[in-house]
């Protein structure tokens, strides 16, 4: 299986794909308009292959509900992100190496300054406080050192973070490291990826699936002329995978005006982690463009109902932590246009799978029955990490679709061994017309 996306490798930049598909190339039907999805798309169309994407809604840029992509925090973080709810041994080995593909891409479109605000990505410090020396949790001192360890820039333990950003010494903070991390805007790169496939040739359809996709296989396959399908629906795989370990990770954001008038600008993210919070409750204070900053969070488990307000008590809670961590968030002014927003992050007992339909169907062929694999892939359950793993899953599922292609057996997903990532730097050409005209996908 390949395991790595590289940007000028095997993933382009260009409005067109890297490998142009043929008369003879595969068509590979993916379900789900997210960011899973769309960063599937890219990676399989730069490979050669015809993609359809199926959704039954896309982005939207209204005052209406959100897709979950773009409610998500969208702070790149190594595993286990700050929500906590990422315990599966094997599924935390294997996002380590994700994170880091992901990282390296991100990485790259920030290096030209045009693509990165047509993408909305910016590379910022991004700070966690402890309220306990590191050495003394075993867990996160670990992780402090794969950070230190793994590539990313810019790492530097400093207990006197807490100071120079503002923090309240009062709120209990004792140590600190930061690094260099992605910060995604994610209306404008959910617009700018849906602009990018649909150049590279992905086809959108708009449609509604509601059953088990097992037992529709055949006939989506045929529909759409298809070879191998991907599922990327999320939360959703809780029927169309017939997987009932998914569940919802209920989450919400105030948005405030970070325009330095009211406080003073807050020019990175700061953030106190679940497992890491005296009261289990996170921190989490990300800017999400120039002008907009994110307050956070909240992480509840099995929660279907989006029926916050800025009234409801885990919201007051969560924004009195964030007032009583930096103290000049008292002053801060709600964005009046989207002041709150929520969602339900796709959360699943053993995390996130990336792995082949494992069910067969028992078939005739010459008489003889055999049992038939599967030409379904599965990506979901990535919880609140779905930007920060995007393109590491999206190498796993392309080498999927090739194993398909060439009818090996299907097997399940196992504990990742040592891989080393391409720290790559590429300077991204990009083509005049979507450097100078708003983008704007069509559907």
């Amino acid at each position: 299986m390949d395991q790595s996306l590289v940007l000028g490798e095997n993933l382009s930049l260009e409005p067109f794909p890297q490998q142009a598909p043929d008369a003879a190339s595969p068509t590979v039907l993916i379900v789900g308009g997210g960011v899973t999805g769309l960063v599937n798309a890219w990676a399989l169309l730069d490979r050669g292959y015809r993609v359809t994407i199926i959704s039954k809604e896309w982005a939207s840029f209204t005052d209406h509900q959100r897709l979950t992509s773009q409610i998500a925090g969208a702070l790149w973080e190594y595993p286990p992100a700050v929500c906590g709810q990422h315990t599966d041994a094997m599924s935390l080995s294997k996002s380590k190496r994700w994170c880091m593909i992901a990282y390296n891409v991100w990485e790259a479109i920030v290096s030209n300054p045009k693509l990165a605000a047509l993408a909305g990505v910016q590379m910022r410090s991004s700070n966690f406080f402890f309220p306990f020396p590191i050495e003394e949790h075993s867990g996160q001192y670990r992780k402090m050192q794969e950070i230190e360890n793994s590539g990313v820039h810019g790492f530097n333990r400093a207990p006197n973070l807490i100071q120079k950003q503002g923090v309240n010494p009062r709120f209990g903070a004792v140590d600190a490291y930061e690094h260099l991390a992605p910060v995604i805007d994610t209306d404008r790169c959910m617009e700018w990826l849906m602009v990018l496939t649909q150049s590279k040739g992905a086809k959108f359809h708009t449609e509604t699936i509601t059953e088990d996709l097992f037992k529709q296989e055949q006939e989506l396959l045929n529909r759409f002329s298809a070879d191998v399908l991907v599922n990327c629906t999320g939360l959703s795989a809780l029927s169309l995978a017939g997987d009932q370990t998914c569940y919802p990770l209920r989450g919400a954001l105030i948005r405030v005006v970070n325009d330095g008038t009211d406080f003073p600008k807050v020019d990175c993210s700061l953030a106190i982690t679940a497992d890491a919070a005296q009261d289990n409750e996170i921190v989490f204070i990300v800017p999400r463009n120039d002008n907009i900053l994110l307050i956070g969070g909240v992480a509840q488990p099995h929660r279907w109902d989006l029926d916050l307000t800025l009234e409801s008590p885990e919201i007051q809670r969560m924004r009195a932590r964030a007032e009583a961590f930096l103290p000049g968030l008292k002053r801060a002014r709600l964005d009046d246009e989207y002041p709150i927003a929520q969602g339900l992050r796709p959360a699943r007992e053993r995390n996130i799978r990336v792995e082949r339909e494992l069910r067969t169907r028992t078939v005739s062929l010459h008489g003889e029955e055999i049992e038939e694999p599967s030409r379904i892939i599965h990506s979901y359950g990535h919880g609140g990490s779905g930007w920060s793993l995007s393109f590491g899953c999206a190498a796993d599922v392309v080498g999927l679709v090739e194993d398909v292609l060439h009818n090996l057996p299907a097997s399940g997903m196992k504990m990742q061994e040592r891989v080393e990532v391409p720290d790559v730097h590429v300077q991204a050409v990009w083509n005049q017309s979507l450097k100078d005209e708003p983008i704007r996908a069509k559907l």
